[in-house]
């Protein structure tokens, strides 16, 4: 390993070409770091200072340049600042164009740092992105419209850069180019036959704070491997990973599949920090080579975007998923991974699989109706699958909720339905799902709750008018206080405005009031001539009811 200073211009100006490894893209990529960088060089130009230090750029040399045909340098460590800079220098050469800043003009940059104006094809490019980073990056420089399938990050920081520059003063035009003439950089390269690029890769971003966890894992799968292997496994296993889920999704979810993943795996919840590390101890502990893992985590990955990323394709396991994610109970992850496994290799049936789902999510609602603490449910599902019986599936699992006691218990009919009367569900942590819950079960013609709004059937407004008070009689107030945001007080409707704070009487009889509404949550309120804490007891003891066949408690034969 070599490691010198230089400044950055001048390491591009006299490189021929850079490559990234076709595994590495922009997932990482923010917009305050393009920020911070921005303020850097601006806050650099404006200042007598010398320099400013703004990182290192790793590359491999495949050995001693030829001068017909020089071998580009591959990146390992700075493809984000190479491209960066990049992209800004070519928003600049649009700005100035002819006019010469610095030493700066549009063709002496273009020629300096971005083209190499005597070669053709790919050699042509300076910097030489992977995959369609590459085609985004090409139509920039050459000034070209952005490809159908574009780089979102690569067309973000170009658009980025160029606003930034848009709103300069002549001055600050100055200022920008004397600061990227103070750039510096640590240049790094490395030799593949005396350095160990994965080693040294790895401790430079020791800190965690460059890479996430899933470009570690990814680093670590393929760069210690020669090229054409590097190639077939990335376009065989990790590139169809990164389709599944989508560019945005990429960088906010493969993280979090990967812990849940390895959850799944060892029954071991690691750290969201130490997930590379864990994975590396799985990795080398199982004994598989790089191909079996990567297919093991593609057929995971196709999973987890399945019920995380609403891309299943059977109806009823999609309306399923759906339900569960609104809970937000990402813990639940690692045991719906082996199950959604034994149901593509024929285990558990499309139905007894559906079952379950629809269980985890009734133990996790009546959980929070009960106000059960939640710090103990990763740990829960982490070992639940230790407890199925697999040729007994379903059987099993019932058998385990069962047996769950203390604050890991599965809330019987009783206090469920005692805690449900009485729960705050307005203020719940998803306002809608309950009601839209129990406002389709069993109905094959789904209402769409979105275009409805929670209406509180005895108002909110603690200024209630005449009629309210003397239905509610001389306890009105404590009434309102304790019931207003309870399952009997709450309901759906389209007509939320022209209810307003109406008495109930006019809110049953207006157009579109509770006698013409489809929905079935306003069937009880027809035929009621008034609402008070005895009308409003009543239909909680009624939804309570309903309540009990949406979210199931897992009977089993004893």
């Amino acid at each position: 390993m070599k490691a010198t200073e230089a400044n950055l211009l001048e390491f591009i100006k006299k490189s021929n070409q850079f490559s990234i490894p076709i595994y590495q893209r922009l997932y990482s990529w923010t917009e305050k770091e393009c920020e911070r960088l921005w303020d850097d060089i601006i806050t650099t130009g404006s200042r007598n200072v010398p320099s400013h230090f703004i990182g290192s750029i790793m590359y491999i040399e495949k050995g001693l340049y030829q001068i017909s045909k020089p071998e580009p340098l591959l990146v390992i460590d700075g493809q984000q600042r190479l491209t960066t800079i990049s992209l800004l220098l070519e928003a600049l050469a649009r700005q100035i164009g002819d006019n010469e800043i610095q030493g700066f003009s549009a063709k002496k940059i273009r020629n300096y740092y971005l083209i190499n104006t005597l070669e053709t094809e790919v050699r042509k490019y300076k910097l030489l992105l992977s995959q369609n980073d590459r085609n985004t990056y090409i139509s920039i420089i050459e000034q070209r419209e952005y490809p159908k399938d574009f780089s979102v990050r690569i067309k973000d920081i170009f658009e980025y850069f160029t606003s930034k520059i848009d709103k300069l003063s002549e001055n600050d035009i100055q200022n920008l180019c004397l600061g990227l003439l103070k750039l510096f950089i640590v240049d790094i390269s490395l030799n593949r036959d005396h350095d160990n690029p994965q080693l040294i890769f790895e401790s430079m971003n020791s800190t965690g704070k460059d890479l996430s966890q899933a470009d570690l894992i990814r680093n670590f799968m393929l760069m210690r491997l020669d090229g054409e292997t590097q190639k077939r496994l990335y376009e065989y296993y990790w590139r169809p990973m990164e389709v599944e889920f989508g560019q945005e999704a990429y960088s906010s979810y493969f993280d979090s599949f990967m812990r849940h993943y390895l959850t799944m795996k060892t029954g071991n919840i690691p750290k969201i920090d130490e997930v590379y590390e864990e994975f590396k101890n799985y990795f080398y502990n199982t004994q598989r080579d790089n191909d079996e893992e990567l297919k093991e985590l593609k057929k995971y990955a196709a999973y987890f975007c399945a019920m995380t990323l609403d891309k299943e394709e059977d109806k009823e396991l999609k309306e399923a998923f759906s339900d569960l994610r609104e809970l937000k109970v990402d813990v639940s992850y690692p045991l719906l991974l082996e199950l959604y496994n034994d149901h593509k290799i024929g285990i558990l049936s499309k139905n007894d699989f559906i079952e379950i789902i629809r269980l985890i999510e009734s133990y996790i609602f009546r959980r929070a109706v009960c106000g059960i603490p939640t710090n103990s449910l990763n740990k829960t599902f982490a070992s639940f699958i230790k407890s199925i019986r697999k040729e007994k599936y379903i059987e099993s699992v019932k058998a385990h909720f069962n047996k769950m006691t203390s604050y890991r218990r599965f809330p019987n009919d009783e206090e469920f339905v005692t805690e449900l009367k009485y729960k705050d569900l307005y203020n719940f942590r998803s306002r809608s799902y309950w009601l839209r819950r129990m406002e389709n079960h069993d109905r094959k013609e789904r209402v769409n709750v979105s275009e409805y709004t929670i209406e509180h059937i005895l108002p909110q407004n603690n200024n209630l008018n005449h009629d309210w008070r003397q239905a509610l009689g001389p306890d009105w107030e404590k009434i309102q206080q304790k019931y207003v945001h309870t399952i009997g007080n709450l309901t759906l409707t389209g007509y939320n405005t022209e209810y307003s704070d109406k008495f109930f009487a006019d809110k049953r009889d207006i157009k579109g009031g509770f006698r013409e509404s489809p929905l079935k949550l306003n069937r009880g309120l027809a035929n009621l001539d008034t609402w008070n804490e005895e009308t409003i007891l009543q239909r909680a003891e009624d939804l309570s009811k309903e309540a009990l066949k949406v979210w199931q408690y897992p009977q089993l034969d004893q």
